[in-house]
Parts: C-alpha cells; structure tokens; sequence
C-alpha cells in the first residue's frame, strides 16, 4: 500500500508537467545561468584589470615625468656648479673687471638656456648682474643662503611679479597669465596670475678677495619646450592607441602655467584650472592623484603629484595622463563582442540541446502513463519498453518488474492490514487504561509536590516571624525584670501585650497559608552595611548580654548593596542570633564588612564570625537545607535555607566555614548597587 501511494504522489499532475522544463532546466542551466555568472564575473575582472593596467601605466608616465624634471633641477645646478668651479670664471672674478665678468655671465646664461644668472658676495650683496638679464635678486632665498653658506642647492621656488621685474622686465612679463573659467574649479576672484615658477638654484664660488654665490634660474611658466620635452619622453610614438592622446602639464598653484593641453584647435589652456576635486587631495592634502579627471574638456587617465618649494609648501603640481575616450571605446566594443558571440553560440547549441533531451522525455512520459494507470486501480498496467539498453530503459524494466511484485504484495499488505487492525484495537485499548491511572498518579503527586511546597513556604515564614516576636517577648521580659515591682501597675497592659503577640503569630500564619509568598517581598534600594549592621543590633543586644557575649565591629565596606532592608536585617539577625546560640557560655561575636570583587565583579562581603562550639564536616555541608536543624524542637530548620535564598535572589551567595570546637565564619557576599 505505501509503495502504491509513493507512485500515486510521484505521478502528481503537477510534477507529470514539470519533468520536461526540469529536464530542460538541467540541461539548459550550465548554458542560460552558469555561463552567463561566469562570463559576467570574468567580465568584471578583466574591466577592474583593465582599469587597474591604465593606472598603472599612468603612475608610470608620473614617475617618468618626475624624474625628468628631478634631472633638470639636478642638471641646473651642477651646471652652475660647474661654472662656477671653471678656470676662466675664477681667472675673471680674480680681476677687478666687473664689465668682463658680467659679460661672461651673460654669454654663460645663453649656453645654459638659463633666464638669469647673477653672482652675489658672501655678505647676500649683489656683486654682478648682467645688464642683459637684470639687476637684482633677493637674497634670503633658502637656496642662496645655502650656497653662500657653501652648500650648493637647487629648488623649485616661486617668484613673485616684482622680484621677477627686478631680474628682467621680460621674466616678468612671461609670467603673466590671464585666468580662463574652468569647469568644476574651485571658484576664485583672481582674474590674473602674477607669479613665476622658477627652478632655482645656487652654487658656492670664490672671486675677488672673498666667497659669493652665483645664483641662476629657468622661468618655467609658458615654457613650452620644457613641458613638450617631458611629453615627448612619456608619450613617445606607437606608446597610445590610436585616437588617443598624451598630456603634460606644470601647475602653479592649481593654475596651468605650462601645458600641452589644448583649450581649442591651435590653443594651448595656458591659465585654465584643475578640478577642485584634484586641488583637495594633491594640494591641501599632500596626495597623489591616480584615477579618471576631467581636463579642461575631456575626461583623461590622470596622475597629478603634489610639487614643494625650497620651504617645504606645496606649490603646485605636476600632471600628465592620456585620453581615456579610445580605451573606454575599446573596451566597450570587447565587451560587446564578448556578449554577441555568447549569444551567437547559445543560439546554435540549445536546439542540439533540445533534440537529445526528446530521447529522454519520451520514456519518461511513457512510464508517467503507466504511473497513472496504476493509480486508477489498474494494476496490470506496464510500460512495454523494450529493446533499450540505456539507463532510461532499464529504469522501465525495473518498473515493471517492480509493478509485478506490487501487485502480489498488494494482497499480502491487505491480509496484514486485518490482522494489524485487530492488535492496534487491543493495544489502545490497554493504552487508554494506563493512561487513566498515569493522570490519576499525576494528580496525586502534584498535589503532593505542591503541598510540600507550601508547608515549607509556611514554616520558614513563620519560623521568620518568630525571629522578631522573640525580640519583642524577650524586651518585654527585659522590662519587666527592669521594672520589678512596679511591673505590676501595668500587669493589664503586659497581658494584653502577650495576647496580641501571640494573636500576631496565629494572624501571620493564617494570612500566609493563603498567599503567595512573592507577593509579599520588600522593594529594593541602596543600603551601607555599617548603617544596616547598626539597625539589627538593638534586636539581639539583650541576648549578647544575657549570654556574656562580647561584639567586635571592623566595618571597611565603602560601597553600597541593592536589597530591601527588612530582609537584609532578616538575615544578618538570623546569623547572628545562631552565632549567639552556638556560643552559650559566652564568647566573642565578629561582625566584619569589605569590598571584594566576584568573577570579575564589584561586591561586598559581610563576615558573621562566632567563637562558639563550631560543627563537624557532615553538619556543614547540610546547614542549608530545608527543615536541617541541629536544635531539636527549638527550630524549624529552615532560617538558613531561607536567609540563602533571600541571598541569592539579589544575586549573591552565602557561604559557612567551620571546625568543630573553634566556632564558624558566615560569609555574605552581594554585588555592588550600580
């Protein structure tokens, strides 16, 4: 019968219908799903690649650029270096000829592709200036201090309009530079830059009777073949793709002073701005540049470093990068043709797919009809394949094979299912009887458990009472013994006295037996234990003193505990009333208190130490449990284990240390109030 029905559910019209686009999904998945995440996570790979390999090429045109002009400024000042160490410049300085020697400076400055080239004395005067390139410099650039210090230095520095007129009307007049509006440029009121660039450097010499400095520089603003010279050298033929172009550019501030950028056909964007983007991170925050930016009017792949002046401040920047319209163009053409040729191949391979899919759904479609039949009632029914030799076919042959024993099965299953029927009866028969009396147990013992319970709650609350009713009685004895005589002018009142104590007792038991124990518990708050101490010990003085007993008090606890004072005092009373129970002949009684930590947190402990008779080991360990008491029918036995519960439900622990005949320690431990 089970097997019938699992051909029943496999044979589920709904699944009759889904096998073919199960079988479709199988063979189609590696090819419309699989494929398609791969290529696409390929994809995505190759274009991270792709970006990544641009960057890098990028910092490596950077970093050509660098170098080059780390050479010129290197390459300057050994060449003023060189001069200056030269025979014919200090067979002239020796001279007295300042016409000669200025000539010589002059003609020096040509060969060098030198702006200016001035010699200073070693006090900063100027001591030479070529009428042909200007008559002062000022002196208390880095790079002249350093040189007439006797360091030769070379630095990029920036000039203002004034000091560049001072050299050469002419410097001063290269140097300026109308500002263009640029798009995304930090916005500016500046219409106008004044300022030169200048590699500046400077180099020791002796002339005349002294030392001196001889001091050159280059103008880079509008230097054209400057900037084409490093463009060239990054950006040499065939290094491109077609349709690409390589960039270089010299920043003075964020300010294109020198560029081969074009603004228009035959323009050059001498003026435009960098991208308040890039003026952020290169020039307020000291970083390279390596990523897409939009120049003047096109994105290109850009690297832009910061460039630093003799001082050490950021001055500019210097930039290069290629455009990036050919790359991203050619990437997406990779892209799509990588696409179009999936979908090419896609299309030609699922029909082939399809056709060798029908060898499969046929069988399988022939052995869901038999299914089907059989379900109608029709256990005859059989597939009839035959001749197949692949796995399909020998599933079919085992179906009807399988069919054949279903069917004589089926009537050995309905025999059973009589004789199974008939032993179920039977067997809940006898169930339902054991059932009956497993409720019936039940109930008792819940009874059982549930007036145990109560007679415990019962007698550790009124074994409680009792505690403070015994203070009460025993002053009331105290006052009386204290009055004597004249006791008896208020013999009616100690009556009554007597009578309500005891009518307290039968209340408290009577209101008890009926309710819950927890609806009755203190509120919390913060205590400090000296004052909790000082409250509980008026309760038991008259016992201290009727039995001789001494009181010790060492109180270091600082912190406060969280617990509802009437229990706390319950407590610390119940200890100490035990302590003073156990020291009958008199004795010392030890109340101690300090901060100590538990598991990793804050507390206080409370020591209740007595000098009484002590308990043996087998006593110890059973002081806690309920209705366990060592004073025969003076006590319920239940004080202790209700002090620990009281404990332990504001989340401390009690514990008792003792040796018999050298009395006990009661240690109370209660977390920190926070």
């Amino acid at each position: 019968m089970r097997a019938v029905e699992w051909l029943r559910r496999r044979a589920n019209p709904a699944r009759r219908t889904s096998v073919r686009f199960r079988l479709l999904a199988i063979a189609l998945l590696p090819m419309l799903v699989v494929l398609p995440l791969l290529l696409g996570v390929t994809m995505v790979r190759w274009n991270a690649k792709f970006n990544a390999l641009l960057i890098s090429k990028v910092n490596g045109d950077l970093t050509i650029a660098h170098q080059y002009l780390s050479r010129i400024l290197e390459h300057t000042g050994e060449n003023i270096q060189a001069l200056g160490d030269s025979a014919r410049f200090r067979d002239i300085a020796q001279t007295d000829d300042s016409g000669q020697l200025a000539a010589f400076l002059e003609v020096s400055r040509k060969e060098q592709n030198l702006d200016f080239l001035i010699l200073v004395d070693r006090n900063g005067a100027l001591a030479v200036a070529p009428s042909a390139n200007g008559g002062t410099i000022r002196l208390d650039w880095p790079v002249v201090v350093s040189a007439l210090a006797g360091h030769a230095q070379s630095a990029i520095d920036i000039f203002g309009n004034e000091e560049l007129g001072a050299i050469s009307p002419g410097l001063a007049e290269r140097a300026r530079l109308r500002l263009v509006s640029t798009t995304n440029a930090t916005p500016t009121n500046r219409r106008v830059e004044t300022r030169g660039m200048v590699v500046h450097s400077a180099a020791p010499v002796a002339f005349g009777n002294g030392k001196g400095a001889l001091v050159g520089g280059i103008l880079l603003n509008q230097n054209l073949d400057f900037i084409d010279t490093i463009n060239d050298l990054v950006y040499r033929a065939l290094s491109l793709p077609e349709g690409s172009q390589g960039t270089a550019t010299l920043f003075l501030d964020d300010v294109r002073i020198s560029t081969n950028v074009r603004l228009f056909e035959n323009q050059r964007a001498l003026g435009t701005r960098v991208s308040a983007a890039v003026r952020t991170t290169v020039l307020d925050r000291g970083q390279v540049w390596l990523d897409s930016a939009f120049v003047v009017n096109d994105w290109y792949i850009s690297a832009y470093e910061p460039i630093a002046d003799s001082y050490g401040r950021r001055v500019g920047m210097l930039y290069v990068g290629f455009l990036e319209a050919p790359f991203a163009r050619a990437r997406t053409i990779t892209l799509l043709s990588v696409g179009l040729a999936f979908l090419l191949i896609t299309a030609a391979s699922v029909p082939i797919f399809l056709r060798w899919a029908r060898g499969i759904f046929e069988p399988l479609e022939r052995m869901t009809g038999t299914i089907r039949q059989v379900e109608s009632g029709d256990l005859g029914a059989r597939t009839g394949l035959t001749g197949a030799e692949d796995e399909i076919g020998r599933v079919a042959s085992h179906l009807d094979n399988l069919l054949s024993q279903l069917q004589e099965r089926e009537r050995e299953l309905r025999r059973w299912n009589d004789e199974l029927n008939l032993r179920v009866a039977e067997r809940t028969q006898e169930l339902q009887v054991a059932n009956q009396r497993l409720e019936a147990t039940t109930r008792q013992l819940i009874m059982s458990e549930r007036m145990a319970a109560i007679g415990e709650i019962t007698a550790g609350v009124a074994h409680e009472m009792n505690n403070p009713i015994a203070v009460v009685q025993g002053n009331l004895e105290v006052a009386r013994a204290l009055l004597g005589e004249k006791a008896d002018i208020a013999s009616t009142e100690f009556r009554l006295i007597d009578e309500q104590i005891d009518r307290m007792s039968q209340i408290v038991m009577k209101v008890l037996q009926s309710a819950r124990p927890e609806e009755y518990a203190g509120y919390v708050e913060r205590h400090a234990l000296a004052e909790v101490i000082s409250g509980c010990l008026p309760l038991v003085r008259h016992l201290m003193q009727r039995a001789g007993i001494e009181l010790i008090r060492d109180d270091r606890a600082t912190r406060l505990v969280l617990m509802n004072r009437t229990e706390l005092q319950q407590v610390l009373v119940n200890l100490m009333v035990n302590a003073i129970h156990a020291m009958p002949d008199g004795g010392t009684l030890t109340l101690r208190t300090h901060d100590t930590p538990a598991n990793g947190q804050a507390g206080i402990a409370i020591e209740v130490v007595d000098t009484g008779v002590g308990m043996a080991p087998e006593v110890l360990e059973k002081i806690f449990d309920p209705f366990f008491t060592t004073k025969r029918n003076e006590g319920t036995g239940l004080g202790l284990s209700l002090s620990q519960a009281l404990i332990v439900r504001q989340g401390g622990r009690i514990t008792a240390e003792s040796t018999a005949g050298a009395g006990a320690v009661f240690t109370i431990w209660l977390p920190e109030a926070e």
